[in-house]
């Protein structure tokens, strides 16, 4: 299997982006094609060891993150993330990652690859840890508006995500709301909410926020702006959590030495909460597979962004969301 990467895409490219490809490639995760400046690649590959021949396709225009992501597929024809997903296209790669702009991505595969008959709008899947194991939240950040048509396509691709990739036999859906009884919401909600009543799959009704980290609800459905403010008030909260715990850690000795003792629990709990170890988020409904990672992804987000990848395209993950 061939994984094309946007080698020039994210914060930390190439270096990280073509570090992560490799340690994939050495592990027999998957075999990738690199998309970017050919001589900036093979510079980054010389550091390196890789044991395999890495296929590189060139090109020297890249879509940056302030960039408008339409008027830079009009303008950047070659741009690394257009190619990479033009691979995927033609046949010569099974799926495409890049940590690059979000909206460029998108762009591109809604552009180049289609839309799944049936869908009217992608979603970004993404894992969040839970008491119970890492749960689906999504629309994490594709759609900002939404219709209600559009939660229940959500949630529709939300469970065939958790039963082919989570290997969970019936997935509990529910709707993120500001109460749990069926009357409460915005219109938007209320809409859904009668959708989703008549659902084929397992629908529990609404969820709130305070209750998702219990891990109750394997699929979590809102659109883009809420799932996209959760997930970023979540990152910063995980941050501030653990530089008070540092804090306080550094007021006694007793402080020290209790936080010495407790330190491999803390590690594993910072390990559960690091988004490099899912790697990246596939963006569901589109006829591909896409996988957008964090844009400051180092190495190791890289490398499990290419293991979802992989595990995407083996479980049929686009052919199971056909025929909504």
């Amino acid at each position: 299997m061939k994984i094309a990467i946007d080698a020039m895409g994210g914060d930390n490219a190439p270096h990280e982006i073509i570090k992560g490809a490799v340690e994939a490639t050495n592990l027999g995760i998957a075999d990738v094609i690199l998309v970017g400046n050919q001589k900036h690649i093979e510079k980054e590959l010389r550091g390196l060891n890789s044991n395999k021949d890495i296929e590189i396709v060139h090109t020297e225009q890249v879509i940056g993150m302030d960039e408008s992501p339409a008027l830079g597929l009009r303008r950047k024809r070659d741009a690394s993330i257009v190619v990479a997903t033009r691979l995927v296209k033609e046949g010569r790669a099974e799926a495409v990652v890049s940590a690059g702009s979000t909206g460029a991505q998108m762009a591109a595969a809604l552009l180049i690859l289609g839309r799944i008959k049936g869908i009217q709008r992608p979603a970004i899947v993404t894992l969040i840890p839970t008491l119970k194991g890492p749960k689906l939240l999504l629309d994490s950040g594709a759609n900002v508006d939404c219709r209600p048509e559009h939660l229940y396509e959500f949630a529709f691709m939300g469970n065939v995500y958790a039963k082919r990739i989570m290997n969970i036999n019936n997935p509990r859906v529910g709707l993120l709301n500001i109460g749990s009884e069926a009357t409460k919401g915005n219109e938007q909600t209320l809409a859904a909410y009668k959708l989703l009543q008549d659902a084929s799959f397992n629908f529990i009704g609404n969820i709130e926020a305070r209750d998702i980290f219990l891990g109750e609800t394997d699929v979590i459905v809102c659109d883009g702006f809420i799932g996209n403010t959760l997930l970023k008030f979540g990152e910063g909260m995980g941050q501030a959590i653990f530089t008070m715990i540092n804090r306080e850690v550094n007021k006694s000795i007793r402080a020290k030495i209790g936080a010495a003792l407790a330190l491999p629990a803390l590690k594993g709990l910072k390990k559960k909460m690091d988004y490099a170890e899912h790697g990246g988020a596939p963006l569901l409904g589109v006829k591909g597979v896409s996988v957008i990672c964090h844009g400051s992804s180092n190495a190791r987000a890289i490398k499990n962004a290419i293991r979802v990848a992989n595990l995407c395209v083996k479980q049929g993950l686009v052919s199971g969301m056909e025929g909504l």
